[in-house]
């Protein structure tokens, strides 16, 4: 009797491992998304939302990854970086494995932190400083293209496509704004144009008169703008009001309708954008398909390219997943490291460097024309 007690204790030891193993495996796989719905931003984080949960529909639909559900955690930090580190502390007590967010540089960087020490995967869509990705963080990627890169093509775009040679720079003291101007500023510098103005406004404010009558009075063939869609639209606004005759181009932060809207068309038309491919002008099936499958989910084509980067981000969560058959967030970063020409939403993925960047850059130049529409500019700076 003894004997065949303790038999049936060393089953269910042997047993119950295996039974607790499948129920964790059986449960959800938890993403994280941080993202501005509210706030200044929230026109760019809602549209970024709808586009991850319109592919994790898809994939639970399609029977999930591994065999288990997705499921989203979904946190505000409305682009704030004081928000970002509570909404970061938030998602790693919900047990994510990855996180893809913020939409700004600026809520990236303190969240990165967080996450990092954490060690979840981080993907951001669209936070675009450089020097995010030089803290050594391992589990740190982005999707979208360096600041750098976009400083050396609008500079190359003003002096070869505008054929300006004397330009201004403005940015609103923001991690990505200011990065980017400075790194236009060298660019601009090291290709000779003469950069005559430099100098930033302070993006609480509602009335940049000062600003803008300096602006036109310092004798500018072309100033580029680096802020955000909000300020962009007021600047262009104010413009118009005072009369004042500015060519305006301005950073892929204000590839944004909203920009228009704030603008008023009249005011808007005539000021190019450099910034990557909006989805419509990517030419590859996956992006095409992602652009059908909005429109049939929500009754409008994205209109942002930032929206189709948070699908791309999810996208390659996914990826990551089904290659390695793992939810381990070390061995999903450690494989993205190492992985290579994957067909991306938003065109082909090249890897990605040591540091988590994109490799491959795409910058376009965009004008917005008397419907308010962008439009890829017909001349595009040299490779």
């Amino acid at each position: 009797m003894l004997r065949k007690v303790l038999l049936i204790a060393l089953a269910a030891i042997l047993v119950l491992p295996l039974f607790v193993g499948c129920r964790r495996d059986a449960g959800p796989i938890k993403i994280g998304v941080q993202l501005p719905l509210t706030g200044d931003f929230a026109y760019e984080g809602q549209g970024m939302l709808k586009s991850i949960q319109l592919l994790v529909d898809q994939t639970n639909q399609a029977g999930g990854l591994l065999g288990r559900k997705v499921e989203l955690f979904v946190e505000d930090d409305a682009g704030d970086p004081g928000q970002s580190s509570q909404v970061a502390q938030k998602l790693v007590d919900a047990g994510v494995i990855a996180v893809i967010g913020a939409y700004n540089s600026s809520a990236t960087e303190p969240a990165s932190v967080i996450y990092n020490e954490a060690g979840i995967l981080h993907i951001t869509p669209s936070s675009t400083a450089t020097r995010l990705t030089e803290k050594g963080f391992k589990r740190f990627f982005r999707v979208c293209f360096l600041d750098d890169r976009q400083g050396l093509f609008a500079a190359k775009f003003m002096k070869e496509v505008l054929g300006v040679k004397k330009i201004g720079i403005l940015h609103d003291n923001s991690t990505y704004a200011q990065g980017l101007a400075e790194h236009t500023k060298r660019y601009a510098e090291e290709l000779g144009l003469e950069v005559a103005f430099y100098d930033a406004i302070n993006p609480a404010d509602k009335d940049f008169t000062p600003t803008l009558t300096r602006i036109g009075g310092a004798g500018l063939e072309a100033i580029y703008f680096t802020g955000y869609h909000a300020q962009g639209g007021l600047l262009l606004k104010q413009t118009g009001d005072l009369g004042l005759k500015i060519q305006w181009v301005m950073g892929n932060a204000c590839n944004n309708p909203e920009l228009i809207q704030i603008a008023g068309v009249e005011n808007a038309r005539g000021t190019y954008v450099t910034t990557e491919p909006l989805p419509k002008d990517v030419n590859v099936p996956e992006a095409k398909k992602y652009v059908e499958d909005f429109k049939a989910r929500y009754g409008e084509e994205p209109a942002s390219v930032w929206w189709m980067m948070a699908a791309e981000a999810f996208n390659v969560i996914r990826y990551a997943i089904e290659q390695t058959k793992s939810t381990d967030p070390k061995v999903l970063a450690e494989f993205l490291h190492q992985a290579e020409n994957i067909n991306g939403i938003t065109g082909p993925i090249l890897g990605w460097d040591e540091k988590g960047d994109r490799l491959g850059t795409i910058h376009v130049a965009y004008i917005i024309n008397e419907k308010g529409e962008f439009i890829l500019n017909p001349q595009q700076p040299s490779p």
